[in-house]
């Protein structure tokens, strides 16, 4: 990770986080034209379950490549995200909705399957220099067999 030379508002840290979200709704394109992978540094890490962690760009975007094969179309609900700010980390919680390749889901449909999500962000020197992402990534609940208490109610 780079020393950080440049001090950031909350605010203009959640306007990168809300950036991120936003460019991964539109397939990872920014608004500007760039890749999402312009918002990371270039020794950036980011983690996702099942898949671990990548790190630098080029890995980072192997993973997006491969996450978002899986997707159709998501929805990050970006009015209604939960920011918790400290230092140079934000953590976000919220909701999404979409259409995975094996069906679709909703936040709080049913109400033990996917769409709550919690990614804890570093951020310095505006761009996102670390991102763990926490969810679960069965999106279409499928994996009920292992959850007696969601086998039984299927």
């Amino acid at each position: 990770m780079t020393i950080s030379t440049e001090t950031m508002t909350d605010e203009q840290k959640k306007a990168l986080v809300l950036e991120y979200f936003n460019t991964f709704d539109r397939g990872g394109t920014r608004a500007n034209g760039e890749s999402i992978l312009s918002l990371f540094a270039e020794d950036a890490t980011v983690f996702f379950p099942k898949w671990g962690i990548a790190v630098g760009r080029e890995r980072i975007g192997a993973m997006f490549g491969d996450l978002s094969a899986h997707f159709l179309w998501i929805n990050h609900t970006t009015s209604h995200m939960n920011f918790v700010f400290g230092g140079t980390t934000v953590a976000c919680e919220g909701l999404t909705s979409g259409v995975h390749k094996d069906g679709p889901w909703a936040a709080g449909t049913p109400e033990w399957g996917a769409g709550r999500f919690c990614d804890v962000f570093e951020i310095w020197d505006f761009q996102i220099q670390r991102l763990h992402i926490y969810l679960d990534p069965d999106y279409a609940g499928l994996d009920t067999a292992r959850y007696p208490w969601l086998a039984e109610s299927a």
